[in-house]
């Protein structure tokens, strides 16, 4: 039986991943899931519980509380909710805890797309699509600063946080952040993100002709 056509978009923070996975889905009519954000919401529903984010029994206690009606919080998208996101992402009972809702979305019969870290390689290795999606540090604080400019966030500041978060993402024991060995690389860092969705359109359709003829 043919897997439903999974698009997995990964890559580290500020890449502009997740406009492009928005964008995939309105074009192929498929629904969207930013997985990032179940663990912003699981670092920002912990601190407000006033739990210690390095405390991991507290902090897969809120991932296994978690549901899909409680992401609209726009606090879930600020910087000090990537920050904590990425420090209880580190813990293995959270990434477990998120782990079925994560792959139950992929297991969509009419398909689905997913942007992350761990995509590719974890919660979707069988995606007939994957891309992974990258650009400079200094391009990525840039966007990630200008996104931020009504918190009073100085440029150095943000760029700091963005390599530590890499250093984070990409060094944890479980489900390290890296390129799936099958996965085709876009570097945005040179390009406009019409410019960044349309070579990922691209790189979709190549690999929704594979999925149809097998």
């Amino acid at each position: 039986m043919k897997p439903p056509f999974v698009i997995a978009v990964d890559g580290p923070a500020a890449s502009g991943k997740g406009t492009i996975a928005t964008r995939l889905g309105a074009a192929y009519g498929l629904p969207v899931l930013d997985t990032g954000l179940l663990y912003r919401a699981v670092g920002v529903l912990a601190l407000r519980a006033g739990a210690d984010l390095d405390d991991e029994a507290a902090a897969a206690a809120v991932a296994r509380g978690l549901s899909a009606d409680l992401l609209d919080d726009p606090e879930f998208r600020t910087r000090g909710a990537g920050e904590a996101a990425s420090r209880v992402a580190v813990h293995p009972a959270v990434r477990a805890a998120l782990l079925k809702m994560q792959q139950d979305f992929a297991a969509q019969a009419g398909g689905s797309v997913l942007d992350g870290r761990d995509i590719g390689t974890v919660i979707a290795p069988q995606a007939p699509a994957k891309l992974y999606v990258t650009a400079s540090p200094e391009v990525r604080a840039q966007r990630r600063w200008k996104q931020l400019a009504g918190e009073g966030v100085a440029y150095d500041e943000v760029l700091a946080d963005i390599r530590k978060r890499d250093a984070r993402d990409g060094g944890r024991e479980n489900a390290p952040m890296r390129q799936a060995d099958d996965a085709v690389l876009l570097d945005t860092s040179e390009m406009t993100i019409e410019q960044a969705t349309d070579a990922a359109r691209r790189i979709v359709e190549a690999a929704r002709a594979r999925w149809v003829n097998s």
